[in-house]
This record gives structure tokens, sequence and C-alpha cells, in this order.
């Protein structure tokens, strides 16, 4: 696959998969309450060191025997794909942001940025987006892989952060997992397809 279009599938894949995500809206809610340039600093430095800690997983992934990576790989894809499909079934919960404006005290730029960073550290561990990247990065170039997950990542960080819970009625939760779950799934597809032909 050419560079631009691995990247190209690292940040669409982790963008979609990001937008209905408990992280998501923790960087929403965090966004309503700080300010959004400090809360993204945050959140974009824990998505990096998770986007890394999955590619070095994915890399782990790839010293097996080829077969049984792609068999792997694909047994993960169609579980993110089911796992998806299964969270867009779920009645839609929004985040309350006038429950976050608590307090009137100005915090620092690295208050901001660490609550946001340990709160997204630990709610992204197992996350169908660390999950998808280790996947990709098992298959395809690590560094590519990093580099557009990560930057999709961010783009739905900077998208929670600045747009706010307002918009979170117009945006139609359930088909943006049911569109990453159909993605997932071709892709598992593909590469049982290719794990079974050599």
């Amino acid at each position: 696959m050419p560079y631009l279009a691995v990247i190209a599938v690292a940040f669409t894949l982790t963008f979609l998969a990001e937008l209905p995500d408990k992280s998501m809206f923790a960087s929403l809610v965090l966004g309503t309450r700080y300010r959004p340039s400090w809360v993204w600093a945050g959140v974009a430095a824990a998505f990096t060191v998770h986007m890394g800690i999955a590619v070095t997983a994915g890399q782990l992934l790839a010293l097996l025997p080829d077969r049984v990576v792609e068999a792997v790989v694909a047994g993960l894809f169609v579980a993110g794909s089911a796992y998806m499909w299964a969270t867009s079934l779920r009645p839609q919960e929004h985040a309350n942001p006038d429950a976050a404006r608590q307090g009137e005290r100005t915090p620092s730029f690295l208050r901001v940025a660490g609550m946001s960073f340990t709160v997204i550290f630990l709610a992204e561990w197992g996350d169908i987006t660390q999950v998808t990247a280790a996947n990709l990065a098992a298959r395809y170039d690590p560094l590519l892989v990093f580099t557009g997950a990560t930057l999709g990542l961010w783009t739905a960080a900077a998208i929670a952060v600045s747009v706010g819970a307002k918009s979170l009625d117009l945006i139609p939760m359930v088909w943006v997992r049911r569109i990453t779950a159909a993605i997932l799934l071709a892709l598992g597809v593909y590469t049982a397809v290719v794990a079974i032909t050599g």
C-alpha cells in the first residue's frame, strides 16, 4: 500500500472510531470547562503516547509467522467491527457540560494539560483505536501508521475541545459507529483472504 494510503487509512479509522468514544466526550467536557488549547495539549500528548505503545505492540505481533499475523489481525479487525456495531445499537448518552462548570478558580496551563493527559491516558487503555493501530502496524510501516493514527486522534480531540457540547445533538454518532464498523469489517475480510491465500 502506498505511503499516503497507509496514513490515510490509519487517520480515517482512528478519527471515526474516536468520535463516539469516551475520550472524546471527556475532552469535550474538559474543553467546556478549561481553555481548549490547554486541554488539547494534554489530550494530544496522551494520544501520542498511546499510539507509540500501540505501534510497538503491533511490531511485536509482526514477529510471528505471516499467516498467524494475518489471521490474528483479521480476527481483531472483525472483533473491532462487531464491537463498533454493538455500541451503535446502545442508546446514546450526552455529556452534561453544565455539570463540568464548577468553581471559578483559573488553573495553570500545566495543571489543565496534566489533568487532561491523565484523564485520556487512563481512559484509552485497550481502546478500539489502540487495537486498530496495533493491527495496522503489524501489517504496514509502523511510522506511517503512527503518523496517521496520531493525526486522526489529534483531529478528533481538536474538534471535541473546540466545538463543545451543543453540537452533540447534530452529530449522528450511531452512523459514525456503523461506518467505522463497516470499514473494520472490510479490512478484516480482506486480511482474512490474504491469510488464507497467502
